[in-house]
C-alpha cells in the first residue's frame, strides 16, 4: 500500500501521463494497481501556500497530454489573488511566457493560461504571486501512445475530493462564461464544441470535441439529463468516477426511492472511447428522469445532497430540483452593484434538446414543499470516493465547509416559499436595493421569458402549417398535460405557462412586496410607505406600456403586443397552451377582436373541455403532482 501524508489545500502533482490533481485531505491511499501507477511519477512536490495568501484549490495541465508542437494551457484555482497571480513555464528551449489568459473572477476563482506549444522534454511550471514561488509542476511531452478501451466505460485513476469540486465549478462556471439570457445553444455538445471556454476542449487528444470529426462527444440531454451529462463528461476526462441511481417515481407521501447504482466501471463492448462515453450518456438518459432529483434530502444513496442556502454553497454546478421536475444548473454570478441588482444565471434543458441561459427569480425557479412529490431545492452532486479499487458515495456527516464542500443541509426541507424567495434575494443582493431598478430588473425578466415564448410557440405553428389538418393528440389527465412526452411535450407549454403566469404575477405584484419588506429596499424615510407603492405602481404601469413583443398571426400579418396588454390578459393564459389553437389564442386574442379575426383553427370542444378541468392549476399557480 502506497500512502502519502499531506495537510489540506496542499497541492499533490503527478506526471502528465496520467493527470494532475490536488488533494484536499489528510490521507490517500492506493490499492496495488494504484501503487503501480505511482511508480511512474517522475517528481512529487508539495508546497505549502503562506497564511497571507488566499488558498489555491489546484493546478492542471490542459490538454493531459500535449503533443510536441501543440499549445497547452495551464488552470489554476484559488482565491481572489489567483487573477494577480503569473504563471511561468520554463521548457527544454527556454522560458515561456503566456500568449493568452482568461480569468473567472467570482467563486470559484480561476485563470487559464495559454503557452505556445515547445518541443519534446521536461517541463516545470511555476506559480507565482507576489514574487513567491507557491506551487510547481512538473509533466513532460512525449510522443504518445493510441488509447486502447478495454472493459469499463472508463478507468477510474481518483477520487472526488475538494479540489476536483472546485476545478468542476470552474469548469461550468468557464463553459458558461459571458452567456446572457439571450443565449441558447441547439444541443450540449455545441457547449463543449467551444474551445475558447471548455478548458477540456480535446484533453484527451482524440479530436473528441472536434464538430469536424468523424467520431465525436455527442450529448442531447433533456432537463433531468443535463446535469448528468456535464458530471459524466467532466469526470470521463479527468478519470474521476461517475454514477447515478435508477430511481422510482415516487409520490405524494412516498419520496422517489434510489435502486441500481449505474458507474463508469460498469462493462462496454465498445473498444473506442468516445463511442463507449456516447453509449454511456445514452444509458443515463433511460435511467434518469425528474424524480432523480427530488429523493429524500436526508437520503445518504441519492445522487445529489441539499447545500445551504448561503453564496459560499451556491456554486456553479449546483443544481436546482424544482417540485414539479424542472431542472436547472448554477453557472454564474453577476454581483449587485450600487446601479444594477445582483443577478444568477443558470442553465437549462428544454424537452427539444436546446440548452438555454435562465436568471433566478420565481418565473424560472418554482419552489413549494406542500402537496408535492419529493424535495425539491438547491443540491450538490454527492462526491464518489474511489478507495482501494471500490466506488463508494460520500456521507452526509463529511460534507461540510470545512472540508471544503458545499456544506449538507436540510434548511430546505418544508421550507415556505415566500421565506425561501425571501432568503435567495438577501443572497443575490446582500444590500439595500434602490426599488425602481429592481423592479425593471423584474420587468426586464418577464419581457425576456415572453421573448422565449414567441419563439415556442412559433415552433407549434410552424409544425401545425407544414401539417395541414392534423391534431395532435393531448393527454387526458392533468398530468399528463404537464408531463406526457411526444408532439404534445414539443409545441405544447403548459409548464412554460404555468411559470409565466407566476412571473407576471410577480411583476404586478412588486408596489405591495415593498411596503410588505421594506428592509430589503432602500427608500426614504421621510415618505409613506403607501406613498411610495403608489409612485411604484405609477412608475411600472409606464414601463409595462413601453416594451413590447411581436408574433406572426395566421396570415403572416405581424402583432405587437406590449406587455401591458399581455398583463390584461393574463387570464387567458391559463388555456393558451394548446398547439391546436390558433396562434392568436395561444396569445390571448380577445373573441370578436380584430387580431383573433385571423385565426382558423382551435382546440377541439373535448380538448377544450379538458382544458377547463385542468384550469384549475393554473389558478391556483400550482403543478399537479408529478
Amino acid at each position: 500500500m502506497f500512502k502519502v501524508n499531506i495537510r489540506p489545500l496542499f497541492f499533490y502533482l503527478i506526471s502528465p501521463f496520467l493527470f494532475c490533481w490536488v488533494v484536499s485531505c489528510d490521507s490517500f491511499q492506493t490499492d496495488s494497481k494504484g501503487s503501480a501507477i505511482l511508480e511512474k511519477i517522475e517528481s512529487v512536490i508539495m508546497r505549502e501556500i503562506p497564511d497571507e495568501y488566499d488558498p489555491v484549490n489546484a493546478l492542471m495541465l490542459l490538454p493531459l497530454n500535449p503533443k510536441p508542437g501543440e499549445n497547452f494551457r495551464i488552470l489554476a484555482t484559488g482565491g481572489r489573488n489567483i487573477t494577480k497571480a503569473k504563471i511561468i513555464v520554463s521548457s527544454p528551449s527556454g522560458i515561456l511566457e503566456s500568449i493568452n489568459t482568461n480569468y473567472g473572477k467570482e467563486l470559484p476563482f480561476w485563470r487559464i493560461d495559454e503557452f505556445a506549444g515547445s518541443s519534446v522534454g521536461n517541463y516545470k511550471v511555476s506559480l507565482i504571486i507576489d514574487k513567491n514561488e507557491v506551487s510547481i509542476l512538473t509533466f513532460e511531452i512525449a510522443l504518445q501512445e493510441e488509447i486502447a478501451q478495454k472493459g469499463s466505460v472508463w478507468k477510474t485513476k481518483r477520487g472526488w475530493d475538494s479540489g476536483m469540486e472546485t476545478i468542476y465549478s470552474a469548469w461550468v462556471s468557464a463553459l458558461f462564461q459571458d452567456s446572457n439570457e439571450q443565449k441558447f445553444w441547439p444541443a450540449l455538445h455545441e457547449v463543449t464544441q467551444n474551445k475558447d471556454h471548455n478548458f477540456l476542449y480535446n484533453h484527451l487528444s482524440m479530436e473528441e470535441d472536434n464538430p469536424e470529426s468523424k467520431i465525436k462527444v455527442i450529448m442531447e440531454p433533456d432537463c433531468a439529463d443535463n446535469p448528468f451529462f456535464l458530471r459524466a463528461y467532466f469526470a470521463w476526462k479527468l478519470g474521476l468516477p461517475f454514477g447515478f441511481h435508477v430511481c422510482d417515481r415516487g409520490y405524494v407521501g412516498s419520496f422517489p426511492q434510489t435502486g441500481q447504482w449505474v458507474t463508469n466501471e460498469n462493462s462496454t463492448s465498445k473498444t473506442n472511447p468516445v463511442l463507449a462515453f456516447n453509449s454511456f450518456v445514452r444509458r443515463i438518459m433511460d435511467g434518469v428522469h425528474s424524480g432523480t432529483a427530488r429523493t429524500a434530502l436526508d437520503n445518504e444513496n441519492s445522487d445529489y445532497y441539499p447545500v445551504s442556502l448561503e453564496r459560499e454553497s451556491l456554486r456553479p454546478g449546483t443544481v436546482f430540483a424544482d417540485p414539479y421536475g424542472h431542472t436547472l444548473i448554477l453557472v454564474s454570478w453577476q454581483p449587485q452593484t450600487k446601479d444594477h441588482p445582483g443577478l444568477l444565471l443558470a442553465v437549462d434543458a428544454q424537452p427539444d434538446k436546446t440548452i438555454a441561459i435562465k436568471r433566478f427569480w420565481k418565473g424560472n425557479f418554482l419552489f413549494n414543499t406542500s402537496e408535492v412529490v419529493g424535495e425539491p431545492g438547491f443540491k450538490a452532486f454527492r462526491p464518489v470516493i474511489f478507495n482501494e479499487g471500490k466506488l463508494s458515495l460520500m456521507k452526509n456527516e463529511t460534507l461540510n465547509a470545512s472540508a471544503g464542500f458545499a456544506s449538507f443541509s436540510l434548511q430546505q426541507r418544508k421550507m415556505e416559499s415566500e421565506d425561501f424567495y425571501h432568503s435567495m434575494e438577501r443572497i443575490i443582493n446582500p444590500k439595500p436595493l434602490d426599488p425602481e431598478a429592481a423592479m425593471m430588473n423584474l420587468i426586464q425578466a418577464l419581457h425576456e421569458q415572453l421573448l422565449v415564448r414567441v419563439k415556442s410557440v412559433a415552433n407549434g405553428e410552424d409544425y401545425m402549417k407544414s401539417h395541414p389538418g392534423s391534431v395532435i393528440p393531448m393527454p387526458s389527465s392533468a398530468n399528463g398535460i404537464f408531463q406526457t412526452g411526444g408532439q404534445w411535450e414539443d409545441f405544447s407549454t403548459p409548464n412554460r405557462d404555468l411559470r409565466l403566469l407566476i412571473a407576471m404575477d410577480a411583476v404586478l405584484d412588486f408596489p405591495g412586496r415593498v411596503s410588505r419588506y421594506p428592509e430589503d429596499y432602500d427608500i426614504s424615510k421621510t415618505r409613506s410607505l403607501e406613498e411610495i407603492k403608489i409612485d411604484l405602481q405609477i412608475l411600472l404601469d409606464k414601463k409595462v406600456a413601453g416594451l413590447s413583443i411581436s408574433y406572426t398571426r395566421s396570415d403572416g400579418s405581424i402583432q405587437e403586443l406590449t406587455i401591458a396588454e399581455i398583463l390584461k390578459r393574463k387570464d387567458a393564459f391559463e388555456m393558451a397552451y394548446n398547439p391546436n389553437d390558433g396562434i392568436e389564442i395561444r396569445w390571448g386574442a380577445p373573441e370578436n377582436s380584430d387580431e383573433r379575426s385571423t385565426c382558423h383553427r382551435q382546440a377541439s370542444a373535448y380538448q377544450q373541455k379538458t382544458m377547463q378541468a385542468v384550469r384549475k392549476w393554473f389558478i391556483q399557480r400550482l403543478h399537479p403532482p408529478t
